[in-house]
Order: C-alpha cells, then sequence, then structure tokens
C-alpha cells in the first residue's frame, strides 16, 4: 500500500462514524441496576453516548467528529456535523449523563478507558488547529466554545474520579483492554493540560512515575488473544506525554534497551486477525492501529540522528497497512476502528 495520509480518509472516517454514532442496537451496556426502574433502553440511560455498540465507543466517535472539525475546516460535512452535535451536547442531555454517575454503584463506571476518552474529547474542543491547518470557521470556534460550557458539568465529573481514584490506586493495569491505566492517563494528561487543571495534570504525574517510572527491559509478552492496545507500547506512549525529553529518552533506553535490534521482534510484526466478525479477535485490528500510532509518537521524540527513529516509523507504517483496510467490513469493528486509525495518522 502507498504510503496514506489523513486526507486520503477523512471523509470516509466521519461518514463510517456518522453511520453508527446514532445506531442504539446492538448495544453492549455497562449498567448496575439497582432497582426495577432503572430496567431503561440506551437512549434513555444515555441520551448522548447511546450508540456505537457501548458508551465509551459513542465516546470516542464523537471525539473523532470534533477532530475533524477541527483539523479540516473545509470538511464538506462540517455544517451537518454541527447541527448534528449541537442536537446531541444540550444541558438536558448532559444532565442526565451527570446525574447517571451519581446513581449508587457506579463509581466504576467505564473505568479507567471511557474516563480517559470522556477527557480526550473535552480537551479536543479546547485544542488549537495545528499549525499548517488554517482556523476554524466562526461557526466552529463558536460551537466548540458553546460545547465545552454546556459539557462542563460532565467533564467536571470524569475528573473528579480520576482526583478519587488516582491515591487509592496501588498498582497499574497492564493488560491490552480496556483496563489499562497507561492509556487513560495519556488520554486525560491532554484535558488537564488544555485547561490547565494543575491538581489533575499533578495526579497524573505522580501516578505514572510511581507506577511506570522504574520499568526496565519490557518482556513484550504481547499480543494477548484480545488486545487493541499494545500494554508496552502504550506505557511508553503515557510517559512520552508525562516526561519532559530529557527524561524520557533515558527512560526509553531503560524500557526497551535492545530496540536497535528490532528486539523484542514482535512488537514489529503486525498481528493476525482470523475473523473480523468476532468482537474481541477483531480487537486485534485495533492493536494494529494502536502500535501504529505510538510508535508514530515515539519516532517524532527521537533524535533525528538516531537510527531507531528510521525503525519506529517503519514499525507504525506496517502496522497502519496491515489495518486500514479493515476498518470497515463488519459492526464489530467498524463501531469503533476508525477511531484507532484517526489516532494513528493525526497524533
Amino acid at each position: 500500500m502507498p504510503r496514506r495520509t489523513p486526507d486520503d480518509f477523512i471523509d470516509h472516517f466521519v461518514a463510517l462514524v456518522l453511520t453508527h454514532l446514532d445506531r442504539e442496537y446492538p448495544n453492549k451496556l455497562d449498567h448496575v441496576i439497582n432497582d426495577p426502574s432503572e430496567i431503561k433502553s440506551p437512549r434513555a440511560l444515555h441520551p448522548i453516548f447511546c450508540g456505537s455498540f457501548d458508551w465509551h465507543s459513542s465516546v470516542h466517535g464523537h471525539w473523532l467528529l470534533i477532530r475533524a472539525l477541527r483539523n479540516y475546516p473545509a470538511l464538506a460535512q462540517a455544517a451537518e456535523l454541527r447541527a448534528l452535535l449541537d442536537s446531541r451536547f444540550t444541558p438536558d442531555n448532559v444532565k442526565t449523563e451527570t446525574d447517571y454517575l451519581a446513581q449508587k454503584l457506579r463509581q466504576t463506571f467505564e473505568r479507567p478507558y471511557g474516563w480517559g476518552w470522556l477527557l480526550k474529547l473535552a480537551a479536543e474542543l479546547r485544542a488549537p488547529a495545528p499549525p499548517a491547518v488554517a482556523p476554524s470557521s466562526a461557526d466552529t470556534a463558536a460551537a466548540f466554545a458553546r460545547w465545552t460550557s454546556i459539557l462542563q458539568p460532565l467533564t467536571d465529573a470524569f475528573v473528579d474520579r480520576f482526583l478519587a481514584f488516582l491515591p487509592k490506586a496501588t498498582y497499574p493495569i497492564r493488560v491490552g483492554t480496556h483496563n489499562n491505566t497507561a492509556f487513560a492517563l495519556a488520554l486525560a494528561i491532554d484535558y488537564a493540560r488544555a485547561a490547565n487543571h494543575q491538581p489533575l495534570a499533578a495526579a497524573i504525574e505522580s501516578k505514572a512515575r510511581a507506577w511506570y517510572y522504574n520499568d526496565a527491559n519490557y518482556p513484550a509478552w504481547e499480543p494477548d488473544g484480545t488486545d487493541f492496545l499494545s500494554p508496552g507500547l502504550v506505557e511508553a506512549e503515557c510517559m512520552r506525554r508525562i516526561l519532559p525529553a530529557s527524561e524520557f529518552l533515558p527512560w526509553f533506553d531503560r524500557f526497551l534497551p535492545n530496540l536497535a535490534k528490532r528486539e523484542p521482534a514482535t512488537l514489529f510484526t503486525s498481528a493476525f486477525v482470523s475473523d473480523r466478525t468476532d468482537g474481541q479477535i477483531t480487537h486485534l485490528d485495533g492493536l494494529n492501529l494502536c502500535r501504529a500510532w505510538c510508535w508514530r509518537s515515539i519516532s517524532q521524540t527521537l533524535p533525528p540522528n538516531d537510527p531507531r527513529r528510521q525503525l519506529t516509523q517503519q514499525a507504525s507504517q506496517t502496522h497502519l497497512e496491515a489495518a486500514l483496510p479493515h476498518v470497515t467490513g463488519d459492526y464489530m469493528g467498524e463501531h469503533w476502528l476508525a477511531t484507532f486509525a484517526m489516532l494513528a495518522m493525526t497524533e
């Protein structure tokens, strides 16, 4: 496959998200039922994030649309997206989503994956346009400010959850699925910095150091059969975001000391996906995209004359090429893979 850019895919990614953002069923709820009155439809429980098979996929589908509006101000669907998001981001809908969190036994709802994605969405609304991109239209800029304000109670609820959880979270979670803590911290730090939320930034930075700073010689026992995150590379990406370059580069040398020899070899080999109709096995397409994202981000931090820079760029491209043809094909992948493709190509 020739090297492709996000410009080649952005209309496709947006159109794909629009096919499932309002698709209520099938739906996989993360829902503790305290009494019969709480037996409700996904739309009644989550008027904003009711589609896309599950709550967190809906959140990052919304994130993709916001990123598309910010990075592609000439996007043909811009007016359609603003109207759609205006209809979803309303004070009443935000109140319902926020009130849901306050009910009994919901302290762990979507922890930590959904928490990180909600804050990533909030950060996207606050982020400036990339330097090479023309400024957003006045309509889009006004919409971003409006949505930031309307969503703030929900954003604050997840900030509060992070601040309550991190001090008591003694151990990291290193799996390649939704419970991975490094991935959530990597997303949440973007909001802490975009919003200049110093307590959240300090809590994330402190916990990342406590959990990961002494890690060395990562063994790369991956992939597992349901991974959509690379435990090792997501940890490295988290630390790349947390640490200044003067600390990250020595940490990275210790973490993957044989990288220049393409070791561990598994991190350079794209995962094979045997059945894309299986919702767990197709996670491996996401793993390939996750690795493409992490390798791309890490390569940009390595010095220009570092031979690992070319190796990581090549690894990113290899994993991207393995996954991009399969972003569509079956709903088990279609409801979320475009988001990870967007990460891999734009961060």
